[in-house]
């Protein structure tokens, strides 16, 4: 195999010897067999980073852009990078490296005018990793993601990242959807299998949110699945409570301590940015664009 030049290298050779044993396999697929994991994977990763066009990938470097494209559309759509990233996950919990004060926010990606020339009904669902091995009318959602906003055609990106800021769970929606809205959506996503046997973990032990996410329904659900919140009270609600006097009943408890770090979650969003590719959507594909914030997650996790 042709050797990647270290320019356009995202992977260190540790980094990539813990995941190439994670990638599928040829055995037992027919056709061309797969071949150059590691020139195509960091061919997908160069072309998100940068915000390149697929057919502006240098050929000799990655080889055909069709192959790459090809196979981060397969990846995507058979379930290949959440895989490989609930592996990390795993090695990393093990270890004793996941932090379980997980915060949760969202931000906003501009759709670029080649990822909007497509149908989109007015309601999408998000794009989540529930969908192994199934057709892409099955994984894609209504509206490939896209929604109007303030700002436009935009994709939401909702994260939902553990103490140190490091991403355990993505949804992509439309950029009308609300934030509060998806949460019970990206909580479902968090599943960290254990060692040996037991079962995986989907639970964290608090939710760091700010107030978006400050709901009567929000908070009991939360309360039902012995959650921590860690949300603070938005004005009217504050407001109305004061003007009811005793009736107003006792506010939620908070814990503004633990509320200062919630900014790790804002500060992946600017680390993940800085890939071209997810700071501006150019996919048509929802699937497409979630599974290269998958790959930026592995390769931070990685990294750590």
């Amino acid at each position: 195999m042709r050797s990647t030049g270290s320019r356009y290298r995202v992977f260190t050779d540790e980094q990539w010897a813990r995941i190439e044993p994670l990638l599928p396999s040829n055995q037992g697929r027919r056709g061309h067999p797969f071949g150059e994991h590691r020139r195509v994977v960091e061919g997908i990763a160069y072309r998100y980073r940068t915000g390149i066009r697929w057919r502006d990938l240098p050929r000799e470097q990655f080889g055909p852009w069709q192959t790459v494209w090809k196979r981060h559309r397969r990846y995507a759509a058979d379930g290949t990078w959440d895989r490989v990233l609930t592996q990390v996950l795993a090695e990393a919990d093990a270890a004793g490296m996941i932090g379980w004060s997980v915060s949760v926010d969202a931000t906003i990606a501009r759709a670029h005018q080649h990822a909007t020339n497509a149908t989109r009904p007015d309601q999408d669902a998000g794009a989540g990793a529930n969908h192994k091995k199934l057709p892409l009318t099955e994984v894609e959602p209504p509206g490939h993601g896209i929604g109007r906003s303030r700002g436009g055609l935009t994709t939401k990106i909702h994260h939902a990242v553990e103490g140190r800021g490091r991403p355990l769970a993505t949804i992509v929606t439309g950029g009308q959807r609300n934030d509060g809205a998806v949460l019970a959506q990206v909580l479902a996503e968090i599943h960290v299998p254990r060692p040996g046997p037991g079962a995986a973990r989907t639970r964290p032990e608090a939710v760091i949110a700010d107030r978006a996410y400050a709901t009567g329904v929000i908070r009991t659900e939360l309360r039902r699945r012995r959650i921590r919140a860690v949300i603070p009270d938005k004005k009217d609600q504050i407001a109305a409570r004061q003007r009811r006097g005793s009736r107003g009943g006792r506010p939620p408890a908070f814990d503004g301590q633990a509320y200062r770090g919630r900014n790790v979650v804002e500060r992946y969003f600017a680390l993940a940015k800085q890939w071209r590719g997810l700071a501006t959507r150019y996919d048509k594909l929802a699937i497409t664009y979630r599974a290269a914030l998958t790959v930026c997650a592995i390769l931070t996790w990685l990294r750590a």
